[in-house]
């Protein structure tokens, strides 16, 4: 008798940099109208991928009103250390919480990540905000929601929705932290494995 193996799914990409370009600008719009305007508007991204994002967001908001100073509305919230399952994940290194110097007391704090999944990051994120002061809102904004929840978390600004299967791995690859083979900065959205 023999066994069949199939060959590894290549990873497809789901989104290129104007699918995500497009994406960003889409939420940021979605958040100054949510807000109805960036005052008291706070961007914390959080580590590694959803920092660089929180500056384009900031960025694209600035460009859309022109009284937003883009650096000074953004920051970096490091959840590590609030994570619920550091014992079953690798090592991570921290990553140092930069908050804007307005701080977050009575501010709307738009939480960004790049993927939402279980919702466990989130959880982590909302107990290290904290630790940090009291905002008045806290929303969120993920460039892709993949469903297969475990906790009571969804995003208020999502750039897509993307369904996949648990055996499926989704990757945000972005110049800011990735390069592709041959050291080229790389901006796209893929999904690995599968069936």
């Amino acid at each position: 008798m023999t066994s069949v193996t199939s060959a590894p799914v290549p990873a497809r990409v789901v989104l290129n940099q104007a699918d995500i370009d497009r994406a960003l600008t889409r939420i940021a719009h979605e958040i100054l109208e949510a807000n109805k305007g960036s005052r008291d508007l706070v961007l914390l991204g959080i580590p590694r991928r959803g920092y660089p994002l929180a500056l384009r967001l900031a960025r694209k908001i600035a460009a859309a009103d022109n009284t937003v100073d883009a650096a000074a509305i953004v920051g970096q919230l490091d959840v590590t250390m609030f994570r619920d399952d550091l014992s079953r994940q690798g090592t991570r290194p921290p990553y140092p919480t930069k908050l804007p110097r307005t701080g977050i007391d009575n501010k709307v704090v738009v939480l960004i990540d790049d993927v939402l999944y279980s919702g466990r990051t989130i959880r982590a994120a909302l107990d290290a905000l904290v630790d940090l002061g009291r905002p008045r809102i806290v929303r969120l904004a993920v460039l892709i929601d993949r469903g297969h929840r475990e906790l009571p978390i969804r995003a208020d600004h999502v750039g897509k929705n993307l369904p996949t299967s648990s055996a499926e791995k989704v990757r945000v690859r972005l110049e800011e932290t990735d390069t592709a083979p041959g050291g080229t900065p790389v901006n796209e959205v893929v999904i690995e494995g599968g069936l």
